[in-house]
């Protein structure tokens, strides 16, 4: 790939991200998204994690990737440092952007033995518990918040942080991955509704999310069954949570729509590369999690597309729910009013106009301007 060089007025940063692995989730897709804006602004860009299925894509778009398992909460990842410091002393780095609470100890270490010491940025991805622990993501020189709940979590709970080290910036979509109003081609809905054909022939609701309890997959079963118990037919896609890890998890799903009568009207999924396909084909999104979540990724990808979607009322989600689709707001864990409400929107739904914030540009512009800024740039 050839990389375009830095406008005269612009330094060429190397800038290093940190983060436990590359697989899935939404730190995972934001460091590509930066990885990807610093090489198209002619800087270098370099991952170090424990790598993922999300390497190859990093690499084919211009970043570099060092393999060094930085995650594994063990005293075994003490045995990082010396690596760690020797990877950091030959790329000589401007910033070093720590996403993770381990990553960013193990930097704090390391950086106090290099000369010269790169600056060092964090950003909270998550409502971690308060501890010293956590406290590290608050150590950097600009701390980046990923949504006002964020800033509220941290505020509360580490009211030392000064104020002029934060930075609020929202996650983004990309406009041209979930371009408003999309259709996909009939090509491939013909080839989805071959795989999944119980799902053809009723309004289709999507959960995306990973094999975990915490993404409210029961809570779907329940609003699926229920939703037929009033007379509304509907087919329900669990979409992601399907993982090897999680083959426990995934029985006791089964099971549960087993038991209330659903299986016809269920797919469950592994994580798949046509989310914006299935988003797009789907009457009614999901957003159920049972705690508070740091953002609501799946929120914005949903409304920039122009397909309802239904939330619980908290932490990111409720908080982007209230300003951009209010009528998709049910109070957390209320399941009673979640199906009133997902009947209401399956009938009706409110229109939904075109996103105008919360763009993956403005995203990237403003960690840029973060980086360069700590760097003197």
């Amino acid at each position: 790939m050839i990389r375009p060089e830095p406008s005269p007025a612009e330094r060429r940063l190397t800038v290093v991200q940190l983060i436990p692995a590359l697989n899935s989730g939404g730190a995972e897709r934001s460091t590509l998204e930066i990885a990807r804006a610093l090489v198209a602004a002619g800087h270098r860009a370099v991952v170090i994690s424990a790598g993922g299925r999300l390497v190859q894509r990093l690499e084919a778009e211009g970043g570099e990737h060092i393999s060094l398992p930085l995650g594994r909460k063990s005293l075994v990842t003490l045995g990082q440092i010396v690596p760690l410091r020797r990877a950091l002393a030959a790329l000589k780095p401007d910033v070093v952007h720590a996403r993770s609470r381990l990553p960013a100890w193990l930097a704090r270490i390391v950086l106090r033995g290099l000369d010269p010491s790169p600056h060092f940025v964090t950003t909270v991805h998550g409502l971690n518990s308060p501890s010293a622990y956590s406290a590290v993501l608050t150590r950097g020189e600009r701390v980046i918040m990923v949504s006002q709940t964020v800033r509220d979590h941290v505020q509360q709970h580490y009211p030392d942080l000064p104020q002029e080290r934060v930075r609020l910036i929202p996650r983004g979509v990309d406009a041209d991955e979930f371009p408003y109003g999309y259709r996909p081609d009939p090509a491939w809905r013909a080839a989805f509704f071959a795989e999944f054909p119980h799902l053809a022939g009723a309004p289709l609701l999507t959960l995306p999310g990973r094999g975990t309890r915490l993404k409210g997959h029961a809570h779907a079963l329940r609003l699926l069954a229920a939703l037929k118990t009033r007379g509304v037919d509907a087919r329900l896609l669990l979409l992601g949570a399907d993982e090897p890890a999680r083959a426990a998890y995934v029985r006791e799903l089964r099971q549960l729509a087993q038991a209330l009568g659903v299986t016809d009207a269920v797919a469950i999924t592994p994580p798949r590369s046509d989310v914006r396909e299935v988003y797009a084909i789907s009457d009614l999104i999901l957003q159920l999690s049972t705690k508070p979540e740091a953002f609501g990724r799946t929120v914005l990808e949903a409304l920039a597309l122009c397909r309802p979607i239904l939330g619980y009322a908290h932490g990111g989600v409720g908080e982007l729910l209230a300003e951009l689709y209010p009528a998709g707001r049910v109070p957390a864990l209320d399941e009673a009013r979640l199906v009133e409400r997902a009947a209401e929107l399956l009938r009706l739904a409110p229109p939904i106009a075109p996103l105008t914030r919360y763009r993956l540009a403005d995203t990237q512009q403003a960690t840029l301007a973060v980086y360069a800024e700590v760097a003197g740039g």
